[in-house]
């Protein structure tokens, strides 16, 4: 019996061991940072470059109207998204990663796209509304913002599917919340101002995405 228990004993410690060598591995695992080509990285870059935009918009809409409606959204567009822009560039340089990747925007997705990424105004679009005073201003914003931020929530519904990082995850889903609440706000100022609303999930429609990007989107069937 004394052997026995000994066996016994010893049994249990050496499953104890390899529970906490496993515990510990996967700590490890959990703890390196993204890499080159990972999710995390294409959505920190991706998104970044979205936001820029936003932000160019905001700024130039802020010239060219006196509305305060107007103006206090796109300041908080401005602040809210020049502090994500800033979190997400911190993240690839805690991760050793350049700003800027050599692969194709939105690739981590799984999509095939050319050109600008969904929800991007063209240059010309821009110029158009660097030309516009007033309540057309206001309209041209509108309209050009509103596809912006619906196309971004895409994107931060596929790096949730994709990532185990929490601090990701966690801005992924705070940009999904707040551009959900901000369209609809949108939605409603335009409106307000006579504007034909741009079609809902407009920018996502002209993109080719595998399964999982589909999945995780929630646009399956609209490639």
């Amino acid at each position: 019996m004394g052997l026995l228990r000994r066996i016994g004993a010893a049994g249990l410690l050496t499953a104890v061991a390899v529970l906490v060598s496993v515990a510990s591995l996967s700590l490890v695992i959990a703890d390196q940072p993204p890499g080159e080509n990972s999710a995390e990285a294409g959505f920190a870059r991706d998104m970044s470059a979205h936001h820029a935009q936003a932000v160019e918009m905001a700024q130039i809409v802020q010239e060219n109207t006196d509305d305060p409606e107007v103006t206090n959204l796109a300041t908080d567009i401005t602040l809210t998204q020049q502090s994500q822009i800033g979190r997400m560039q911190g993240w690839l340089s805690l991760w050793g990663l350049p700003l800027s990747g050599s692969g194709e925007r939105m690739a981590w997705m799984g999509s095939e796209m050319d050109g600008r990424m969904p929800g991007m105004a063209s240059s010309e679009k821009l110029n158009e509304l660097r030309n516009a005073e007033g309540e057309e201003a206001e309209r041209l914003f509108l309209q050009l913002m509103i596809p912006h931020h619906e196309a971004a929530i895409p994107m931060a519904e596929a790096v949730m599917e994709r990532s185990d990082k929490r601090t990701v995850t966690e801005l992924a889903q705070a940009i999904i919340a707040s551009q959900r609440a901000e369209i609809q706000t949108m939605r409603d100022m335009l409106e307000q101002r006579g504007g034909d609303p741009p079609p809902q999930n407009g920018p996502m429609e002209d993109m080719e995405m595998d399964g999982d990007a589909q999945s995780a989107t929630g646009y399956a069937g609209l490639a």
